[in-house]
């Protein structure tokens, strides 16, 4: 590259998987929403998202490795893979002996896959939003009413975390996608990241036995585990700046060479890229998350920065081949506005840092 990686184990688990399951799938991801659900899988069956004899850090470093490499080819499948990778977050902190021997494993294996319904709760706790869910109690659990506007990396067979408001406090779940009351409805409207199997969630009476339960005081769980939660965004844009930093420098070499006048260039994104990976090396060194929970927001956000100017410079160095539909510049640049817009979003993020 380019933008150096070293050869770990993970790549060498990781680099395979992409090039036979997610490259030649990429376009179809992006202009027939295809959704990637066999490369997930096989992340999984590789042994790639096991936690058993590592330490918190370790997993994180690991995982956070795999979501990178995965949007350096593609960022609809990198949010997928970090769909999944919160809910793996949410059953390996439960104090529920349930969900960690029943699923925790299964879901770790890629038997299947987890999403997660937290974007509306992220913007109830910060004064944004009212929570779209209420939970009335009932014998053995709970039963769940409202509705989640988009939830995605979600299918008949997978599962998704989800808050929801009984009385005065806030309960968390985990729920099956296939729960007697619950209806899904796919949205894939958008301008990109169509493939991310994302759905409108309707629930209607859904009994959740108190199996399922993830949490009885869920602020308080949020509150221990959002700093990963989000810590696992800053791949995504990771990978996409990589990508764009390698393209640029591929760049067709016409007209004189005048890209060279441009006011941004692959050098220099590549070192502020090399900067944040650093910063994100010391925080995992440091393994003090939930201390480090305002320089995490910075972080991200300045990865969100950075992902707009590389992308963008990716379209001024390709020029008019760029703006062809079915470009690789195109589609990142697409990729990068739904990451800003992705909870916490770049305007959420500026208001908790105030």
């Amino acid at each position: 590259m380019e933008v150096a990686v070293e050869e770990t184990e993970t790549n060498k688990l990781i680099n395979p998987i992409i090039k036979g399951k997610l490259k030649p799938y990429v376009r179809k991801i992006d202009t027939e929403a295809y959704y990637a659900e066999e490369f997930l899988k096989d992340l999984g069956k590789s042994g790639l998202l096991e936690s058993n004899d590592f330490n918190n850090s370790e997993v994180l470093e690991r995982e956070m490795l795999i979501a990178e490499e995965t949007s350096k080819t593609c960022m609809t499948t990198g949010f997928n893979l970090w769909c999944h990778l919160a809910s793996l977050t949410y059953l390996r902190n439960c104090d529920n002996d349930y969900l960690k021997r029943e699923l925790l494993p299964s879901l770790e294996k890629g038997d299947f896959l987890g999403g997660t319904g937290l974007s509306n709760p992220m913007k109830y706790f910060a004064n944004l939003e009212p929570l779209h869910l209420k939970a009335e109690r009932t014998k053995g659990g709970y039963t769940i009413s409202g509705n989640l506007p988009s939830v995605s990396n979600l299918k008949h067979d997978h599962w998704f975390g989800v808050i929801a408001l009984n009385q005065d406090k806030e309960i968390m779940a985990f729920v099956p996608c296939d729960a007697n009351g619950l209806t899904l409805k796919e949205k894939a409207n958008y301008i990109g990241v169509n493939g991310s199997a994302t759905y409108a969630c309707k629930f209607d009476n859904v009994f959740i036995p108190d199996d399922w339960i993830i949490s009885f005081e869920a602020k308080t769980f949020v509150e221990n585990v959002r700093s990963t939660f989000v810590l696992y965004q800053i791949p995504l844009g990771l990978g996409v700046i990589a990508a764009s930093v390698q393209s640029m420098k591929k760049a067709p070499n016409k007209q004189d060479g005048v890209n060279k006048f441009l006011s941004i260039q692959p050098e220099e994104i590549e070192q502020e890229y090399l900067q944040l990976k650093q910063r994100v090396t010391s925080i995992l060194e440091r393994n003090e998350l939930k201390a480090d929970w305002e320089e995490i927001l910075q972080l991200r956000l300045d990865v969100d920065k950075l992902t707009i100017k590389a992308v963008h410079g990716d379209m001024l160095h390709y020029g008019g081949a760029a703006y062809l539909q079915k470009s690789n510049p195109s589609r990142r640049l697409r990729e990068a506005y739904f990451l800003l817009n992705l909870t916490p979003t770049e305007k959420h993020l500026e208001k908790l840092l105030s």
